[in-house]
């Protein structure tokens, strides 16, 4: 006995992006400026005046958004600058959040 069905129903396939995390750096009171410069510098790839604006941005604010990306890099990149932040023997810290 066979029995044909007859499928109506369309599968619709959402594609949507990846979600999309920043990295916010934290003021505290014991890193040097000049460390959080370096920081920018090299772990975030901004240029020196950029840097220097982003670090006072979390001086006066008490924090900022150093980047945006995918969360692979996020998370590496939050990894990076604790990681070396600590390996200095500064405080800084930094957080991740969803965008």
């Amino acid at each position: 006995m066979a029995t044909d069905i007859a499928i109506d129903e369309k599968i619709e396939k959402k594609l949507r992006e990846p979600s999309k995390y920043k990295i916010i750096l934290l003021n505290d009171d014991f890193t040097p400026m000049e460390w959080v410069v370096d920081v920018l510098t090299t772990i975030f790839k901004y240029n020196l005046t950029t840097a220097q604006e982003l670090m006072l941005a979390i001086h006066t604010e008490g924090s900022a958004v150093a980047g945006i990306y995918s969360y692979e890099v996020a998370e590496q990149k939050l990894t990076e600058t604790i990681t070396a932040s600590r390996n200095a023997g500064f405080p800084l810290d930094a957080k991740m959040e969803e965008e």
